[in-house]
Formats: C-alpha cells, sequence, structure tokens
C-alpha cells in the first residue's frame, strides 16, 4: 500500500479493548515487522506495551516473547 506524504502516522494510547488517538495521523506502525498498518485496520495491540501488531500471528508470538 502506497502512503502520501500528507498520511501521518497516528499516535494512540491502546487499553485492554479500544484504543484512543493522542494525535491524529492515518496509520501506525507494526512494532515487530514495521508493517503499516491503517487505522481502520488497526484490530491487534497490546495495551500492557503499548504496540500495535500487524496481525494475530505476529501478536502471539510478541506476547509470547518468540519475536
Amino acid at each position: 500500500m502506497l502512503m502520501s506524504s500528507g498520511e501521518k502516522t497516528a499516535q494512540l494510547h491502546y487499553g485492554p479493548s479500544s484504543f484512543r488517538v493522542l494525535k491524529p495521523g492515518h496509520h501506525v506502525i507494526c512494532a515487530v515487522s514495521g508493517a503499516i498498518i491503517p487505522l481502520e485496520e488497526l484490530a491487534y495491540w497490546s495495551a500492557e506495551h503499548q504496540e500495535a501488531y500487524a496481525s494475530p500471528e505476529i501478536a502471539t508470538r510478541r506476547l509470547l516473547g518468540q519475536d
């Protein structure tokens, strides 16, 4: 997915079941893979580690310490 220069990275606070936007943007970066995750597609994160993940497999590996 090609991002235009006007699309900025959002800053979020991750809660147990939702997130709050601290700084508006169009996407976040996966903490493990570095992949761009559009906010409308963000489904996996860790409230404890305050990180976003691109897929359930990546989230599971990270939380099990296998990344």
